[in-house]
């Protein structure tokens, strides 16, 4: 059977990340899911100055290479393997490493921008957005910034202000209107959780029947 492509779009810190690792969880034993991170395919600024990489816009959508993303996603579905970029926050480029993602029975593609791209779009067998209030959003993203990613607290609130919510309303938020299905509070939502896993298996069964 083909592989089934699920692209999980929303704000920043949403959830979406925590809904591709639930998926993964309900599959753990078949080892059938693979996931694509956005983040990991944003453009490759190695030759900028660090001083341009602070100020580049990473909720724009042309912060990511969106042609190697489409590759790779289409090389999945083709039963290759890939070898998925993985990006360096604390350095703002894209790391020398790379991380050997085998072929799957379900892709699981979750960012910002997944629903915004027309080519991306085409795709994707379901499309979900993660429809979590904005003042949530922002508290996460604040906690996980300074936490994880090394980032000065005003700094990231400035970011924040700035880019951030501006391109959400630009770009993020009006992609809804391509969701399949919305899901409030992300992964905390177990209903919808149940009935995307359903609605996967039911398309896995009756591809191999």
């Amino acid at each position: 059977m083909d592989p089934i492509v699920i692209g999980i779009a929303g704000g920043s810190a949403s959830g979406k990340s925590s809904i591709a690792k639930k998926l993964k969880e309900c599959y753990k034993e078949t080892n059938s899911v693979a996931i694509i991170r956005m983040d990991d395919y944003y453009n490759d600024q190695t030759d900028v100055p660090m001083e341009q990489r602070l100020n580049t816009n990473y909720d724009h959508p042309f912060a990511f290479d969106m042609e190697l993303l489409v590759s790779d996603i289409q090389k999945l579905k083709n039963r290759e393997a890939i070898k998925k970029p993985v990006y360096d926050f604390m350095n703002h480029t894209r790391s020398q490493f790379y991380e050997d993602l085998m072929p799957s029975d379900v892709i699981v593609v979750e960012g910002l921008m997944t629903l915004d791209n027309d080519s991306l779009r085409e795709m994707l067998d379901i499309k979900v957005f993660v429809d979590t209030e904005a003042d949530v959003r922002f508290i996460r993203r604040l906690k996980r910034d300074v936490n994880q990613r090394g980032r000065e607290m005003d700094h990231v609130i400035e970011q924040y202000v700035s880019t951030v919510r501006v391109m959400h309303d630009q770009f993020v938020e009006p992609s809804k209107r391509h969701a399949d299905i919305i899901i409030p509070e992300g992964a905390h939502n177990t209903v919808a959780i149940d009935l995307l896993t359903t609605k996967i298996s039911s398309i896995i069964n009756s591809s191999v029947l």
